[in-house]
């Protein structure tokens, strides 16, 4: 599938117009490369945070979760060598004085031809401070990487849950990047949320796990809906892995602005531990009972960017109709898997009347008490008008509430995907609403 050239304009406007995705603070002109999550998109986020969990922790035996601070001692990111490494280099304009990124393609001025200082290093890190006083003592970093918390922790949380390698931590969670080059919508920003594990092996087992890991991340994108043409796997070349890392895998997804990573999976051998136990002078070593020696892990660390996962989402789920597929031409639906779709069932009332909004409406109340996911109500318009709605913003199943029901005691589900529509009985209607998602 190609992208019309306007794609992105249209995917921008429906995400601000269906409540997905706002410009942050839009009434005082916005803030460069941050965005707020509307009703919907705060739906989609939190459903695709579920998926996330039941796959790599809850249907783990071996990978427990933490939540580490925001605000980050700033010994841990020397130590890690951030301070010093985490930079992207920096050329300003002396006509404009607009800066750019030296190793990205830099646009054209539009009235000038830019005049490039030599590149520099820019620390991507946000710096604040802890308590009155604003002085060196007192500096600390808004956390560029939810990984340092599990490093620091490590030790903490193998003790307090009796873990030995292999094992993971996972943590997903806000992180701030002082981004100098933005755009493309969610893609690149500067407050940013990221789902990742650190899973602690042997070194001899590490590239084991490298493998593992990899198939596990592309059958989870698979499995939440990304299409498998436009996603492709790319191992970096040493010059452009991380400062920690030996091995970097790389998943980029195929924007309508070209291939962008969306998520890796990198082996960070025992860089991080050993530095942290090097600068703090703690043992955060294991100990082996076999050989009556201490020893430092491996850590393979598949990460992924959540917002940029979201963004892949709703490019690839949306389409617009031919008028081929029952719909009329034009027409757009958001093909999303019904799990992470942020209203999972739709219920309307054929009109508003003859007491069918209150049957429609004991109908959404029963499907909520069973807890499958954001139940809607909608009796706002013609019938044909609701659906498209709902498809616009990928509900996948939509029940109509008709004058048989008074008498039938049964309900029309209509399937976005293949507009099949079906009469289920009102007492069956949560288990059956149950399969569908489970055998999707």
């Amino acid at each position: 599938m190609n992208y019309s050239d306007n794609f992105m304009d249209e995917l921008v406007s429906l995400a601000k117009r269906r409540g997905f995705v706002f410009p942050s603070a839009e009434i005082y002109g916005g803030l460069s490369a941050v965005w707020d999550y509307g009703p919907l998109g705060t739906l989609l986020k939190q459903n695709l945070r579920t998926l996330w969990r039941e796959r790599f922790v809850y249907g783990r035996q071996d990978i427990v979760p933490i939540e580490s601070s925001i605000l980050t001692n700033r010994q841990v990111l020397k130590a890690s060598g951030h301070e010093l490494c985490f930079s992207d280099p920096l050329v300003e304009c002396k006509v404009c004085h607009e800066r750019f990124r030296a190793d990205h393609e830099i646009p054209t001025g539009k009235d000038h031809e830019h005049k490039l200082t030599d590149a520099k290093s820019f620390n991507l890190m946000f710096k604040t401070y802890a308590g009155p006083i604003e002085d060196e003592g007192s500096l600390v970093y808004l956390r560029p990487e939810t990984a340092q918390g599990m490093f620091v922790n490590f030790r903490l949380v193998a003790d307090s849950m009796r873990l030995r390698p292999p094992f993971g931590i996972a943590q997903i969670g806000k992180n701030f990047r002082n981004e100098i080059t933005t755009g493309n919508f969610i893609f690149r920003l500067r407050e940013l949320e990221i789902a990742e594990i650190e899973y602690y092996v042997r070194a001899d087992d590490s590239a084991k796990y490298l493998e593992h890991w990899v198939a596990n991340w592309k059958q989870f994108f698979v499995d939440v809906g990304l299409n498998d043409d436009r996603l492709k796997i790319r191992e970096l070349d040493p010059e452009e892995r991380a400062h920690y890392a030996v091995a970097n895998i790389d998943f980029e997804y195929d924007f309508p602005f070209g291939a962008g990573e969306i998520a890796g999976v990198a082996n960070r051998t025992d860089y991080d531990l050993k530095n942290h136990i090097n600068h703090s002078g703690k043992d955060l070593m294991l100990f082996d009972e076999a050989t009556k020696q201490k020893w430092i892990p491996y850590v393979i660390e598949p990460t992924l960017g959540v917002d940029r996962l979201l963004m892949a989402l709703l490019v690839n789920g949306l389409q617009v109709s031919d008028g081929s597929d029952g719909r009329e031409a034009g027409e757009k639906v958001l093909k999303l898997h019904p799990r992470i779709a942020p209203v999972t069932v739709a219920v309307f009332p054929l009109v508003k009347k003859s007491g069918l909004p209150e049957i429609a409406q004991d109908v959404v109340a029963k499907l909520r008490q069973e807890r499958i996911g954001f139940i809607q109500y909608d009796e706002s318009g013609s019938i044909g008008r609701r659906y498209r709605r709902q498809d616009e913003i990928g509900t996948p199943y939509c029940i109509t509430v008709d004058f048989e029901s008074k008498d039938d005691d049964a309900v029309t589900v209509r399937h976005r995907d293949s507009l099949k529509q079906e009469r289920i009985k009102v007492s069956e209607l949560a288990e059956y609403i149950k399969n569908l998602l489970v055998t999707y």
